[in-house]
């Protein structure tokens, strides 16, 4: 038996008539207004193999009791509130997908993880400490490791930076060197922040301005000219141009095929002017941020450039569709659960919004983060996260 209550806002505690369904082998809970913790008798559902909790208003911790779920191979929890908590026991061998991402874990890399060989991994943008421990190279050939945004310490181990075919373990504290390392495998580290690699960047001269057609190829418009921003991204990415850069994280986890593409094209004819700035866009499965360099310091005007192009204007199931997504300025939340659509009046139409930035050491930081709202499978799997269309920047 299966039980799929995503994107339903339903409000209230999870009923405790939950604890009943013994048969139950898939329960999936995100993009609603629950409130209370998640709930011990989770524990006494012993069938299940997937487990999705992500963005469903449920709180932390993690109960302990997860451990007895000993055929999970699917285990998704993330965005939730709570006290801290250490990386819960996992005891099933059969787990492929472990996302616990934004779940408020502290403490150091569990050593039972590496046993689990054939596991992906995302444990991001938590309150981790400590090395990555030496046990951890059993993990060599997994396909994705995440462990970006927490406060891990000591050196890079080689066999991530050789084997691991996607990872990110970016904004950590590694003893790194300053450069920025284009490819799939990101390790910078960042302070107060902004990426350390950036701020050391040696500038030929200072700008003022900056225009990016995200996802698109140069473009002029009005007298401006919008740089290209057409190079694929990867499940794990960092892409440096003369004076910006911008870093894709994590993958669709709901869309199994190995050739998806960060970049999406507009299906229909667009009336908007400037319509070139909307036909192509990027996006990302869970945090996609730009970084502008070499801007002198001061005040800034930025205007973030959307379009909703995935989802039809029709009355159809494809019309279904709700994407909404987190914007960060300099690391401060302008904007929460952003949608395009609503702001925007409709699909394929352009909406333009506007934010102040102070630029201090030349660096401007500008992050979409999905916290888990919105659907997941409209028009198609993998349709979710933050998508940017244009990026202005000026005084």
């Amino acid at each position: 038996m299966d039980c799929d209550l995503t994107s339903n806002n339903f409000t209230g505690e999870l009923p405790q008539t939950f604890v009943n369904f013994r048969k139950l082998y898939y329960l999936r809970l995100g993009d609603n207004q629950f409130t209370g913790k998640i709930p011990d008798f989770i524990q006494n559902l012993t069938n299940l193999t997937t487990l999705i909790i992500q963005g469903s208003g449920l709180q932390g911790p993690i109960p302990s009791g997860i451990a007895l779920l000993e055929r999970l191979n699917d285990l998704r929890i993330s965005d939730i509130n709570g006290p801290e908590s250490r990386v819960p026991q996992l005891n099933s061998t059969n787990i492929q997908t472990l996302i616990l991402r934004s779940c408020n874990l502290m403490g150091e890399l569990p050593g039972y993880l590496a046993n689990m060989t054939s596991l992906n991994i995302f444990l991001g943008f938590n309150k981790l400490s400590g090395k990555i421990p030496l046990s951890y190279s059993s993990l060599e050939n997994v396909e994705y490791m995440y462990l970006t945004g927490n406060q891990l310490t000591g050196a890079v181990p080689d066999w991530i930076q050789v084997k691991v075919k996607n990872a990110d373990l970016s904004y950590n504290k590694f003893t790194a060197g300053s450069e920025c390392h284009e490819g799939s495998v990101t390790s910078y580290s960042a302070t107060s922040g902004l990426v350390s690699c950036l701020r050391s960047q040696r500038c030929a001269k200072s700008q003022y301005n900056l225009f990016i057609n995200c996802g698109g190829s140069k473009a002029e418009v009005g007298g401006t000219t919008y740089e290209d921003d057409s190079v694929e991204a990867t499940p794990s990415s960092f892409f440096k141009s003369d004076y910006w850069a911008y870093s894709s994280t994590s993958y669709f986890a709901d869309y199994n095929v190995a050739a998806v593409s960060y970049k999406v094209k507009n299906t229909s004819t667009l009336s908007m002017n400037n319509a070139q700035l909307y036909m192509e866009a990027r996006r990302s499965a869970i945090s996609l941020t730009y970084y502008g360099f070499c801007l002198m310091d001061g005040p800034y005007n930025v205007t973030l450039h959307f379009a909703e192009i995935m989802f039809t204007g029709n009355k159809s199931y494809k019309s279904l569709g709700r994407r909404a997504f987190n914007i960060y300025i300099q690391g401060k939340l302008v904007w929460k659960d952003f949608n395009i659509e609503i702001e925007a009046g409709g699909v394929g139409k352009e909406v333009m919004k506007n934010f102040t930035a102070n630029v201090t050491k030349g660096t401007l930081e500008i992050r979409f983060y999905w916290a888990g709202k919105g659907t997941t499978f409209i028009p198609d799997r993998g349709v979710y996260g933050p998508l940017i269309s244009a990026i202005s920047v000026y005084p």
